[in-house]
């Protein structure tokens, strides 16, 4: 079957929106309009692995766009409909290569992250034919895809890109929880203070909109060429979590974080303020946004309980689906618990619970970060869990995003020992409640959420009857020897310097008390991690095997921190769900 795209045949493939996914599949995310807003790219594992999909707006028809054989993890699409800035992940890890492919599959080239460098922060400029890249976390680049350059427009330590105007690079710079935004003159050289935050752009007229976490919970504002500050967006007990403009800048689309992960999507008129919601949403939980060049769509993906991201369209009133798949019949619905820790802090969390009244075995699920959240999406491990009659507790604890600047923060350096003493206070709500058997409950989490795993095997050895670290950190100092360098120099607010604080990171460190660690363990890590290396996962299973502990341990070769490809999740959660039942049920 043919159909064309602009003027150029192209061949197309049929895409159901309502057949179900198996499983271990992804979906499909990273949404990218054409400048017209009739076309949307996006990336899709629905071939294994994932790769660049582009297909009509409104249509069931789709086509692959062949960038070779390594996974894409993103797709932008210029505003001038000429290009595809893909993001590729060689060997599954996390360092990014930049190539340009026309959205017919030709002329594809790498353009950014060669060799061991790594590209992010891909943003095209409106109206121009000019790609904004930062390499490294410490170089700003232009790329222009009609002459073939690359020019530097900033170099520092920890410094970001984010946008450009005919006399200013807008930056962003700094360590994680820590970061500023500067507008940086390209004549002098000469930084002004914008805000405190992570996401800023400009507007035709120089006016900045940036998302400022000057407060407790973050906002977003104007900032005009004179100086004047403008609060567009904000609120008591919610997160503005991300926002995107239209190329007029006359509006934005706000997406809020609320109620405990819960997303609500706002737009904003910028020039007479009115707003209106985008409902209903198709998922709990949206990310994702971006219009089209000419503003006549916005793209976002959601996700949900049992439904697996999908990309979809607002356009109008209307929301439409470009490509998603229909709710699993039968998922569970997690209910939102609150209650106290060890200090008074409200902690909270997501319970998906077996039928039948408890108690219940129990796995607790830490997620990454710290600053991650835990927020009521698609997790086919916890539906699966659920059907065998384990329930699920996914908490945040202090450390966690969505619940101000003070809760983010209140696990940073010394206030580690805190955090880690959260993940009891779970456990002692769980079984006060009625929820959890306490002779039958484990514990897994995924990057930080593994180290939180292996803090609490080795410091509350009695608590838990099994364990799954999947590529966590278990020795601070060989983490900070082997991962990238600009992961390492972002991570020293968080957890602390390497040399200065090495007294407090080896006492955090899980291979400090790994002596006390008796529950079983399973390990899963990705060969080609370089953001958590590998020797992370080696010497915890080397101190088991030493040590007679039963383990397990999984290494799946062609990934990285994350698991790209279809057959690595099926095999993980098969895996996983062999582990647990064996010692929970």
């Amino acid at each position: 079957m043919t159909g064309q795209l602009g003027r150029i045949d192209v061949t197309v493939l049929p895409v159901s929106w309502t057949k179900p996914l198996p499983p271990e599949a992804g979906g499909s995310w990273s949404p990218a309009l054409s400048p017209d807003g009739e076309h949307c790219a996006y990336i899709s594992d629905r071939g294994g692995r994932p790769q660049v999909w582009v297909q009509p707006v409104g249509a069931e028809l789709a086509f692959g766009v062949d960038t070779g054989p390594e996974p894409v993890t993103a797709v932008h699409w210029s505003t001038g409909g000429g290009w595809l800035a893909c993001q590729l992940a060689p060997g599954g890890g996390p360092r990014h290569e930049l190539w340009l492919v026309r959205p017919d599959g030709s002329e594809l080239h790498q353009v950014a992250g060669f060799g061991t460098d790594d590209a992010d922060n891909v943003r095209w400029l409106p109206g121009r034919s000019l790609l904004a890249v930062t390499e490294n976390l410490n170089t700003g680049l232009l790329i222009d895809p009609v002459h073939n350059t690359r020019s530097v427009v900033a170099k520092g330590s920890l410094t970001a890109l984010l946008d450009v105007s005919a006399t200013h690079a807008l930056l962003r710079i700094g360590p994680r929880g820590d970061r500023q935004i500067v507008t940086r003159d390209l004549t002098t050289g000469a930084d002004t203070m914008v805000a405190l935050g992570e996401q800023a752009i400009f507007a035709a007229d120089g006016t900045i909109y940036a998302r400022s976490e000057a407060g407790e919970f973050p906002a977003l504002i104007r900032v005009t060429p004179d100086g004047g500050v403008t609060v567009v967006a904000a609120a008591a007990r919610a997160e503005v979590e991300a926002f995107t403009l239209t190329a007029d800048a006359s509006a934005a689309a706000v997406l809020w974080n609320v109620r405990g992960g819960e997303s609500e999507v706002e737009i904003i008129d910028l020039r007479d303020g009115t707003r209106r919601r985008v409902e209903p949403l198709p998922g709990a939980v949206v990310s994702e946004l971006s219009w089209s060049f000419d503003g006549s769509g916005l793209v976002f993906t959601a996700e949900g309980p049992g439904r697996p991201h999908g990309v979809w369209v607002h356009s109008g009133d209307e929301v439409h689906a470009v490509s998603a798949a229909q709710p699993a019949p039968g998922s569970v619905q997690p209910t939102l618990e609150v209650f106290e820790a060890h200090d008074g802090l409200e902690l909270s969390g997501w319970l998906f619970r077996p039928a039948g009244d408890g108690p219940h075995p129990t796995v607790l699920w830490f997620h990454g970060g710290p600053e991650a959240q835990e927020r009521p999406g698609h997790s086919p491990l916890f539906q699966s869990l659920v059907d065998l009659g384990i329930a699920v507790f996914a908490p945040n604890v202090r450390g966690s995003s969505g619940f101000g600047k003070s809760f983010v923060n209140a696990d940073n350096g010394v206030l580690r020992y805190a955090g880690i003493e959260d993940v009891r206070s779970c456990v002692r709500h769980l079984v006060a409640s009625g929820v959890s058997d306490e002779s039958r409950i484990g514990i897994m989490g995924r990057s930080y959420g593994g180290f939180l795993t292996l803090a609490a095997l080795t410091r509350f050895p009695d608590l838990f009857a099994v364990g799954i670290d999947v590529c966590g950190m278990s020795n601070f100092s060989t983490f900070y020897q082997h991962t990238e360098p600009w992961i390492a120099a972002a991570a020293i607010s968080k957890y602390g310097d390497p040399a200065a604080d090495a007294a407090l990171l080896a006492d955090l460190s899980p291979m400090t008390r790994i002596d006390r660690l008796r529950a079983p363990l399973m390990v899963v890590h990705g060969e080609n991690d370089s953001n958590v290396p590998v020797i992370e996962a080696e010497q915890v299973v080397a101190a088991l095997a030493e040590r007679g502990i039963p383990h397990r341990y999984l290494l799946f070769p062609n990934e990285g921190h994350q698991l790209l490809h279809s057959t690595s999740r099926a095999t993980y959660l098969h895996e996983t769900l062999s582990w647990l039942s064996k010692h929970l049920r």
